[in-house]
């Protein structure tokens, strides 16, 4: 029944991004998104790729953080390893395993740590990349010229000690077990998040679009949160009704704005797909040296 249930999911999930892709390209000029796209700067591409995979490694090195704090102290290859398979099992195999399902799932065969915690942490890994999506969006809300929010900023600034503080609040009351780790992984997703800022920036120069660039890294932090709901195929057409939108709500050229999506699809897609070497060849999990000293 539980195999039914998944397959039922996924098939959903398949649907609504079928949709939504289908939806999108109706809407826009694909000529245009592939005039934009042959124009681009591989300089730059090849910049936003490496922001990209920054971004990955420090992501990665958070959530070691959580599972040293479990005792379970794998090596940084170790994790790094483990994470870029749950990433391409996130956009690539949704059907079977999802990445964060698959980490859960080898963890614990191989480490004596209840399922629950294991669970928390992995959740406590996305929640904390969301809280700084929400923070750096607020921000460049708070700075950007538009009419329309002149006599709201003030909420989006408010809000940014409010989400801090809520979150500390829950992870004091609810995991204490990882608390003493709290402010080095906020700075880690703060890292994170200004990674894939620089990685969109650097798509930003590289299609030669030098306005109104605040106004699309702020639809990109915003269809990054949208991303994570699972709604769709490893976030795959919620992003680019996202931009679209975020476009039009903007004021801002839709070719564009989802040409910017793609290209930001194919480097995950590109990076991602680096997992599928872990995938055939099995990963071996292995404690840091001055764990096994402790022992």
């Amino acid at each position: 029944m539980a195999k039914l249930n998944k397959k039922v999911t996924t098939g959903i999930k398949v649907l609504i991004s079928a949709l939504l892709i289908y939806f999108i390209y109706t809407k826009i000029n694909l000529g245009e998104i592939k005039d934009i796209l042959g124009k681009s700067n591989p300089l730059y591409l090849f910049i936003a790729v490496l922001f990209f995979i920054a971004s990955k490694v420090i992501a990665a090195l958070r959530l070691n953080l959580y599972f040293h704090q479990l005792k379970i102290p794998l090596t940084q290859q170790s994790n790094l390893k483990l994470y870029v398979l749950g990433m391409f099992y996130n956009l690539f195999l949704p059907g079977g395993i999802g990445g964060d399902a698959y980490k859960g799932y080898i963890l614990k065969k191989n480490f004596n740590v209840p399922t629950k915690k294991i669970v928390s942490v992995l959740v406590l890994d996305r929640l904390g990349g969301l809280l700084l999506l929400f923070i750096f969006t607020c921000g460049l809300l708070s700075i950007i010229h538009l009419e329309i929010l002149k006599d709201i900023k003030w909420l989006f600034i408010t809000a940014i000690p409010l989400s801090i503080l809520v979150y500390w609040l829950m992870n004091k009351k609810f995991f204490d077990y990882v608390f003493r780790i709290f402010w080095k992984t906020i700075l880690l997703s703060g890292l994170v998040q200004l990674a894939q800022l620089f990685c969109l920036w650097n798509i930003l120069l590289a299609l030669e679009i030098t306005m109104h660039q605040i106004s699309y890294l702020i639809i990109f932090l915003i269809s990054s949160i949208v991303a994570v709901l699972p709604l769709t195929l490893g976030g795959i057409g919620s992003r680019e009704v996202t931009f679209f939108y975020g476009a039009q709500f903007l004021g801002l050229d839709e070719n564009i704005s989802v040409g910017i999506s793609v290209v930001f699809f194919l480097i995950t897609a590109f990076i991602s797909l680096g997992g599928i070497w872990y995938h055939f060849k099995k990963i071996k999990l292995v404690l840091s040296p001055s764990s096994l000293n402790d022992q």
